[in-house]
């Protein structure tokens, strides 16, 4: 038995099948995940990310901290609300993992990290946390509901307080704040507009609830993970992990090389910005299959690569894929899909954005 969020008893309700995720029970869908991620493409979707780690950060030297634990620059958030994504790296520049920071205060910023490292994340942060006397605080009295869509701000707004829903809509992209006993986040993981809603546990079925009556369709981790390769982002443990570092998992632009500004990992990936050997690219099934993890991606000239996320994109109707090759990988690749070797095309994710395809088929 896995570990549940507040919200497990009313996935069963909703006759979801339930799979192990990073250790948690969760739903992987609900009724058809393609339905669930056409849903969410074309009105809106609500998902269970309550297994995310919320963790407040608390102390007079707290930037200082993040500064120095993290490979983006916390330099940038100045304006209260404001987020920013980031990989923790190891000393050797392995991805510890990859968060979203958002500045509170000068002494108080909000981390949410991803759900299966959450116990290597927590003890790390707390061992360099100590020397900044910053506190660090789990918040795992929150619960956390993405509502995503082209319709999901508009609908989820209808569950605040009549008086904060002007403010709600103004929040600009990837910032949040504050209303209530709710913190609102105009950020996702779909590729499509919507919020990032935390929230005290009690209050994440009643809300649910509310948001399936106004039409928001209950989406399982299934609709997730298609939505976001779409979206052209990184899954922790597929994409990256401990033994990748940023330049070659197409995150060089979350990495933050200011002068004067020292991080764990920074003296081992600052030579790899220009001369990586490998990089992470998309990939686009010219012929006829299915692209999955695992798979060796066989490049001109002896070179290999291998799929790191692959999936049947509903939008597109294709199979797509992110692969970790050689940097001087050309635009034609073949892909080993049992014994058999078919044709793929190297493209620049992201494939969809805002229901929209962004590649050539």
């Amino acid at each position: 038995m896995g570990r549940k969020t507040p919200l497990f008893s009313l996935h069963q309700e909703l006759n979801a099948r339930i799979v192990d995720f990073g250790g948690w029970d969760m739903p992987v869908q609900y009724s058809s995940q393609i339905g669930e991620h056409h849903a969410v493409r074309r009105a809106a979707g609500v998902f269970d990310v309550s297994h995310m780690c919320v963790v407040d950060l608390k102390g007079p030297r707290v930037r200082a901290f993040l500064a120095a634990l993290l490979a983006n620059d916390v330099g940038r958030l100045r304006a209260p609300g404001k987020a920013l994504y980031s990989c923790m790296l190891r000393d050797d520049g392995g991805i510890l993992d990859d968060l979203i920071v958002y500045y509170l205060a000068e002494d108080f910023f909000r981390l949410v990290v991803n759900a299966g490292t959450r116990d290597k994340d927590l003890a790390w942060i707390r061992d360099r946390a100590q020397s900044f006397g910053v506190t660090v605080t789990e918040r795992d009295d929150l619960a956390m509901l993405a509502v995503q869509g082209p319709e999901a701000r508009a609908k989820a707004a209808q569950l605040l307080n009549p008086a904060d829903v002007e403010a709600a809509l103004a929040l600009a992209s990837f910032s949040g704040a504050a209303f209530g006993r709710w913190f609102v986040a105009r950020t996702g993981y779909t590729g499509e507009d919507g919020f990032e809603i935390m929230m005290p546990a009690a209050d994440a079925v009643p809300a649910w609830r509310s948001l399936n009556s106004l039409g928001v369709a209950s989406c399982g981790l299934g609709a997730r993970d298609t939505l976001r390769l779409e979206a052209g982002m990184n899954l922790y443990g597929n994409d990256m992990d401990e033994s990748t570092h940023p330049y070659e998992s197409a995150l060089g632009w979350t990495v933050a090389l200011s002068p004067g500004r020292d991080f764990i990992g920074r003296a081992a990936i600052e030579p790899l910005a220009k001369a990586s050997p490998r990089r992470l690219v998309g990939l686009l099934l010219e012929d006829r299959g299915v692209l999955r993890g695992h798979q060796k991606v066989h490049v001109a000239g002896g070179g290999a690569g291998e799929i790191t996320s692959g999936t049947f994109s509903p939008t597109l109707e294709r199979s797509i894929a992110f692969a970790r090759v050689p940097a001087a990988t050309p635009a034609a690749v073949q892909v080993d899909i049992r014994g058999k070797l078919l044709n793929a095309r190297v493209v620049k994710p992201p494939f969809v954005r805002f229901g929209r395809a962004l590649i050539t088929l």
